[in-house]
């Protein structure tokens, strides 16, 4: 299946190496056009870090489907007691906005997030509701910016604009991606005011399945010093996840 690049889900691919110079267009487009799993079953730990190093730590289990390159992900947070039994659905669409729901057990009902609810954060993370879904490449323009090395990744530089700048809550991204194999280590992004306003930077990456996978990512709010930490506990792509999960039913029952 075809991955869309997105925030909270980053996902890999191996590429041969271009005799020639690529473009940024090309390098977004390679990025965009990895081969992914169709289901993916993880859980994570979510470190949310305040500016003077307090840490509120989260387990979060998390489905994905993918079908017709269209990809519907629902979480469940097990931990700890204050958001226990909160579950999140997003369903990705062809020609639209991303559909969002909620379901917050102090409420006993599921809330549908509306699109001007977007530039909000998820959950107290450093992640809006706008960073969880994908972009389709011609939805930005890409500048091909260099080559840099971050960490003991070669990557390529590519700075990212949205077309329309109203269909972006960023002015513009810099995102690195490894030469071998496409994966964006880095991203920065920044606000409207085009000054930095969050860092995202891969600080593990595994092979998992035949699907290389971000064990450990780190997203930082420069502007106000709380970042989220995301730790893969466990992961397992290809096996059979009942649909029924990806509906606002299971949202409201959890089963």
């Amino acid at each position: 299946m075809k991955m869309k690049v997105s925030l909270l889900t980053v996902c890999l691919l191996i590429s041969s190496t271009s005799l020639f110079a690529l473009t940024g267009t090309e390098i977004a487009q390679n990025a965009h056009d990895v081969e992914s799993a169709d289901t993916v079953h993880s859980v994570v730990q979510m470190d949310l870090i305040s500016k003077d190093g307090s840490v509120d730590s989260r387990i979060i289990e998390e489905w994905s489907m993918e079908k017709d390159e269209l990809k519907s992900i629902v979480m469940a947070f097990h931990k700890p007691a204050s958001v226990a039994n909160t579950r999140f659905l997003q369903i990705e669409n062809e020609s639209r906005a991303d559909d969002k729901w909620i379901y917050l057990p102090a409420l006993k009902r599921v809330r549908r997030i509306a699109s001007s609810d977007g530039d909000k954060s998820f959950m107290g993370t450093d992640m809006t509701y706008d960073d969880m879904d994908s972009r389709e490449v011609e939805q930005d323009s890409h500048e091909m910016m260099g080559e840099e090395k971050i960490g003991s990744w070669d990557c390529y530089k590519v700075k990212g604009s949205a077309v329309d700048p109203a269909d972006s809550q960023y002015s513009y991204r810099i995102t690195w991606f490894d030469k071998d194999t496409f994966v964006p280590v880095k991203v920065e992004m920044y606000d409207k005011k085009e000054v930095l306003l969050k860092v995202m930077e891969v600080k593990d990456l595994q092979k998992v399945d035949n699907y290389w996978t971000p064990m450990d990512v780190m997203l930082k709010n420069v502007q106000t010093n709380h970042a989220t930490q995301i730790k893969m506990l466990k992961i397992v792509h290809d096996q059979a996840i009942n649909p029924r999960l990806f509906t606002t039913n299971f949202l409201e029952k959890g089963k």
